[in-house]
């Protein structure tokens, strides 16, 4: 799992503010219109690529990294401080009366010794890391998603980390965002193809606070389509009393890779398209949002001739723009119908 490049620590690579309004300045983060509430970063690595193709020419290739630079994409905070960051995407998503999507990403031995790998030194550490991040959100509110991949893996059977205290971790996260006014928590649950019995997942996710959450997220980094993602939502909204779910949609336009060769089949594949535009307007009445929460662009990883996880990639970027089919959500809330549809006939908790 591949963070964004902007860390936690990374005060100076936000807005540059060095002092806020206090809270009470900003509007209710509830009044954006409902299919387009979530911000979208002026300066984000797809906008400043547009803007240097353009000056040089490459007229085409900018207006396709447009694609991507005008919609709004998740903040990955995953350094030792994540208060100047929170702080500095809060205060401009409310400024423009919307939401930032976070991404909270340093629970200890994160991605399991893999491409991401690193998080908080200790438990105590984490939770002192939880307590700056919500205290940084002040009441200006953000849809935020817990950990990806820190569930699944446990359940996939990392040996890295101890199931009791990363399951109690992550409930201490879920309690602390759910205690800012305006949050929407969403504890990720990994995705279709990775655990496809999703009951397996059901144990773990209760034991990490899911009830107290607004939702799962699934698919996060990944490339399941909107109808499996959709599905596996709704089997686990049924064993878990009717949660909601979003879906990571970022570049799942043409699915996932067909078979891996020799590399996982996750990691920077070729021939894959942005997929549904971030809307909350889905069609399905537990799937809540389509969100991009990885970047596109930022790479998975040393594989397939990419750089380091989470470093811009221009070229993959472009590609991901150049396949796009449709930009327009209509077909994602056939996929949320086609989800619940699928689901009546889900596996139920063993």
């Amino acid at each position: 799992m591949a963070p964004t490049t902007v860390t936690g620590a990374g005060a100076s690579t936000a807005t540059g503010a060095s002092s806020y309004p206090p809270p009470s300045a900003y509007p209710p983060p509830s009044a954006p219109p409902a299919d387009e509430p979530f911000w979208t970063d002026p300066d984000s690595a797809a906008a400043r690529q547009a803007a240097e193709w353009r000056a040089a020419g490459r007229s085409a290739d900018a207006a396709l990294m447009e694609r991507i630079a005008g919609r709004p994409q998740a903040e990955w905070i995953y350094g030792p401080d994540p208060a100047p960051t929170v702080r500095a995407r809060t205060t401009a998503a409310a400024r423009a009366g919307r939401l930032a999507v976070l991404v909270a990403y340093y629970v200890p031995s994160r991605d399991c010794g893999q491409y991401s790998h690193g998080g908080a030194p200790s438990a105590a550490d984490y939770r002192a890391w939880v307590d700056a991040f919500a205290a940084a959100l002040d009441d200006r509110g953000a849809y935020i998603v817990v950990e990806p991949d820190a569930v699944a893996q446990v359940v996939a059977g990392c040996t890295e980390v101890t199931a009791a205290e990363r399951y109690a971790l992550l409930a201490y996260a879920v309690d602390r965002f759910k205690s800012r006014a305006h949050t929407r928590v969403y504890l990720d649950a990994g995705n279709s193809a990775w655990i496809p019995e999703a009951w397996r997942l059901v144990d773990a996710l209760k034991a990490s606070g899911v009830r107290r959450a607004d939702g799962v997220s699934l698919n996060v980094s990944n490339f399941q389509t909107d109808q499996a993602s959709s599905r596996y939502g709704e089997w686990l909204s049924k064993d878990l009393g009717g949660i909601h779910y979003v879906i990571d949609s970022s570049r799942n336009g043409n699915g996932p890779l067909p078979a891996a060769t020799g590399t996982d089949a996750w990691c920077n594949p070729p021939g894959r398209a942005l997929g549904t535009p971030p809307t909350t307007r889905t069609g399905g009445d537990r799937l809540d949002a389509y969100l991009w929460i990885k970047r596109p662009g930022e790479s998975d990883g040393t594989c397939r001739g990419g750089p380091a996880a989470g470093q811009w990639w221009p070229e993959y970027a472009l590609e991901l723009a150049r396949n796009i089919r449709d930009e327009v959500p209509d077909g994602a809330r056939d996929g949320a119908r086609d989800g619940a549809r699928g689901a009546r006939n889900a596996p139920r908790s063993r």
